[in-house]
């Protein structure tokens, strides 16, 4: 099992937008690929005055099925998100093995 896991840091002042576009659009579209079988949200608990950080996980069954998403939906996905948060956040992803 692969987690392909979103790390973002969304402004205070365009969080709740934010969110209800995450829950209603975004993720909705990801999950649509079916090339993820489950997906979670977590809060990071940090403090930080300038904005609110997410870990959104997504379950994958194999590198391949990563691969595919790389390929086929994510450039469109991740641009949809850039031009409508433009400058408003940070984003790092990181891959993770479940042993």
């Amino acid at each position: 099992m692969i987690i392909y896991n979103v790390t973002v840091k969304i402004d205070n002042d365009i969080h709740d937008d934010w969110m209800d576009w995450m829950r209603s659009i975004h993720i909705p579209e990801v999950m649509a690929t079916q090339k993820f079988i489950e997906h979670q949200v977590a809060k990071v608990l940090v403090d930080d005055e300038d904005g609110i950080t997410y870990s959104i996980q997504y379950k994958c069954e194999s590198m391949s099925k990563l691969e595919e998403y790389y390929q086929e939906h994510a450039p469109t996905l991740q641009r949809d998100h850039a031009e409508r948060y433009k400058d408003r956040f940070v984003a790092f992803r990181t891959l993770l093995e479940v042993i």
